[in-house]
């Protein structure tokens, strides 16, 4: 099967350790399957690599990830203004790219990780090329949408027009059918894990590995620095350890465009000493800060699966998250607590409570964990489906 990858969430030459999650899924793919791959990238982020590493993109726009070839079309939009434009904005900056593979590659089926504007654009350039669509949503992009009703219409359309629907958790797909998909259309495809490299080790190792001091309590977050994350929350949560004298340091490994915001809010709090901003590590190096972190924490207003609590969990540390989207679904370990978004007192208590009980790894893992190579293929079949699905009901070439 040729698949035609349609997203902005995918590594690129400016952002070379985006998304790890899409390309582990999509490397696993393209063991079985053809794959292209058209990732757009904004132009305020070319802007702001471009100052603070000089980097540009490689003449034509071209490059490869795991021997996938990746086309990057610059992704023209308004920066936090009209985002109900973002969608024509985003089909205008991929269209010559979409026409060109859909020339030479001749795709059997579309598949767009994000609802929008990535999988909007997706159904509309798939029904112009009369190509089965298959849309991926992975949790904020559907569960904050009352926030953003400019998106609402569209991101409704698009999941309404799929030919299917991949959510990452039960919830989710929950969430999809509310909206108007019917439920024959949606189906849940677990992320999975790189089950080689997340697994049960020794902390003092890992501690030893990182760097990081064997007799200090550690606590981890592991994410991108962005306001669905509310890692302010985990900051509060830091000075209220702080003031009660507990023994702790707290690594935040991600980067985001509220990095500088963060370490102004960790000045002011006097927390510099027992809070460290580490930016972005390689995806191979992070099973090594599960493994020293005596707990894993993820104070998200919304998500589905994250794959950092999977990958967490795998290694043997608890977690403390918010109990939102899919979270209870993967919360196997008993020692993982769920609390409510935004109740910094509950948050604290949490942590504290993993923290004094000096837990050690276990080798628990969570049913919902699966080797990226099972989840590619349940993403294959649902692929393989709509496939099938358009065969049987053809949609006519229409002029959009």
């Amino acid at each position: 099967m040729k698949v035609l990858v349609l997203t902005n969430l995918y590594p690129n030459p400016l952002q070379p350790h985006l998304a790890p999650w899409n390309r582990a899924q999509l490397r696993a793919l393209s063991a079985r399957n053809e794959i292209q791959v058209i990732s757009p990238i904004l132009w305020t982020e070319e802007l702001s690599a471009r100052r603070r590493t000089a980097r540009r993109m490689a003449a034509g726009r071209r490059s490869s990830c795991d021997g996938i070839p990746v086309e990057h079309p610059r992704y023209l939009y308004p920066p936090k203004v009209l985002r109900g434009t973002y969608g024509n904005c985003y089909l205008w900056s991929v269209g010559r790219a979409f026409r060109r593979s859909v020339h030479a590659f001749r795709p059997d089926v579309i598949y767009s990780s994000w609802a929008y504007p990535d999988g909007w654009a997706a159904v509309r350039l798939s029904l112009r090329a009369a190509i089965p669509v298959v849309v991926k949503v992975h949790g904020s992009d559907i569960t904050t949408l009352a926030q953003f009703p400019g998106r609402l219409r569209r991101t409704v359309d698009a999941l309404q027009h799929a030919d299917k629907v991949v959510a990452v958790s039960q919830d989710l797909a929950s969430e999809v059918v509310t909206l108007g998909v019917p439920e024959a259309n949606v189906e849940v495809v677990y992320n999975g894990l790189d089950t080689k490299v997340f697994s049960p080790g020794s902390r003092t190792e890992a501690r030893a590995r990182l760097g990081l001091p064997n007799d200090v309590p550690a606590i981890l977050f592991v994410g991108n620095l962005v306001p669905v994350k509310q890692v302010e929350t985990l900051i509060a949560a830091c000075a209220a350890l702080k003031s009660a004298d507990t023994r702790f340091h707290c690594h935040l490994v991600g980067d985001g465009p509220l990095r500088e915001a963060l370490a102004a809010s960790i000045g002011r709090l006097a927390l510099p000493a027992c809070v460290t901003l580490h930016g972005q590590r390689p995806q191979h190096q992070l099973a090594d800060w599960y493994r020293a972190a005596n707990v894993v924490v993820l104070p998200s207003r919304s998500e589905g699966i994250p794959n950092v609590l999977l990958e967490a969990t795998a290694c043997g540390t608890p977690f403390v998250a918010s109990n939102v989207g899919g979270i209870a679904e993967i919360a196997a370990d008993p020692r993982s607590r769920l609390v409510a978004p935004g109740d910094v007192k509950v948050f604290t208590d949490a942590i504290r409570h993993l923290l004094e009980d000096g837990n050690t790894p276990t080798e628990l893992v969570s049913d919902s964990a699966l080797s990226w190579e099972k989840s590619a293929a349940d993403l294959e079949q649902v692929l393989l489906a709509a496939v099938r699905q358009r065969e049987e009901r053809p949609v006519p070439v229409v002029s959009i």
